[in-house]
């Protein structure tokens, strides 16, 4: 549903858009559609989306925006990014409220998940 000045709608950068499926869909179930060569969509993630084609990268570190997942089980999470070919950038650290650990997809995007559970 469309609310009235709420964020809509967000789009990434994406160089491989075969590896941005597989790595989504196994980890988070996020689901496709392609619109061409150059974009597709994702939806099933807390807010729909899309990528574009494009050599560039979401980074913290380039004054981007952080997109912040959240995990019942920071641990179960973080595995299941690293056996699907992410990378953690950020390990686990505490912070007040909870914990949270920073990682890249494989097109070298940043992204953190955090939980308020204890270890």
């Amino acid at each position: 549903m469309n609310r009235h000045e709420e964020i809509n709608y967000l789009e990434l950068p994406a160089s491989d858009f075969a590896a941005t499926k597989t790595f989504f869909s196994s980890i988070f179930d996020w689901e496709f559609t392609d619109y061409g060569e150059e974009y597709m969509a994702f939806s099933n993630a807390g807010i729909e989306g899309g990528f574009f084609l494009s050599d560039l990268k979401a980074s913290t570190t380039t004054g981007s925006v952080l997109i912040v997942f959240y995990s019942e089980n920071l641990e179960k999470t973080l595995s299941k990014i690293v056996s699907a070919g992410g990378t953690v950038i950020k390990p686990t650290y505490s912070f007040p409220g909870g914990r949270r650990f920073h990682f890249s997809d494989p097109n070298g995007n940043e992204y953190a998940v955090w939980s308020d559970i204890p270890a």
